[in-house]
């Protein structure tokens, strides 16, 4: 029996980088099957409230991975009196019902600890300006140096760049009408 071997250069990842990633039976040598597990991403923040950029973001991710974890941040660190992360969840997995590759679930602690918790070896986030690819360049490093875990970013669309969940806050505060900011079916 032959099998093949892979060195996976000192990294803790067990599967080569061009493995796939399906959870679909692979031939290795010629009388073994191995079974690859599939790839997981998780897009993580606060969601509040969940914007179209996001769904942007959400909708160009998962052609990359067999599966999509939404990742709802439960503490109220840096943003108090939002709603709650269960309510957050629940609104957003509304609008994913219809696709099984994507789970959407609160997190509390650090973003690396969940994906991890999650088998997710990437973290998805999206960037709409300089000023959030900086400050997303020194959470990839420090996330990268925790864990291992690294971080993919995705570039917002140039009809989203403006968009951000703050924005839409401000606006609901003073009355605007936020629906074109929303994805369908969602309400501030």
């Amino acid at each position: 029996m032959q099998k093949e071997s892979y060195n996976n250069g000192g990294r803790s990842d067990p599967q080569p980088p061009n493995s796939g990633g399906s959870n679909t039976p692979s031939t290795v040598g010629h009388d073994s099957v191995v079974t690859t597990p599939p790839h997981t991403g998780v897009f993580v923040g606060s969601f509040n409230p969940f914007t179209v950029g996001h769904d942007s973001i959400v909708t160009r991710a998962l052609p990359l991975f067999d599966r999509l974890v939404i990742g709802v941040v439960g503490d109220q660190v840096h943003k108090p009196g939002m709603p709650s992360a269960e309510e957050r969840v629940e609104a957003i997995a509304a609008l994913y019902a219809h696709e099984p590759r994507i789970a959407v679930k609160p997190y509390y602690g650090l973003a690396v600890d969940f994906a991890r918790a999650e088998g997710a070896r990437f973290i998805v986030k999206g960037v709409r300006s300089v000023k959030d690819f900086e400050y997303e360049r020194e959470q990839a490093d420090i996330n990268r140096l925790l864990s291992g875990v690294e971080t993919l970013l995705l570039f917002a669309e140039p009809q989203y760049g403006s968009v951000s969940s703050s924005l839409v806050r401000e606006l609901t505060h003073f009355g605007a009408d936020v629906s074109p900011f929303l994805p369908k079916g969602k309400d501030a």
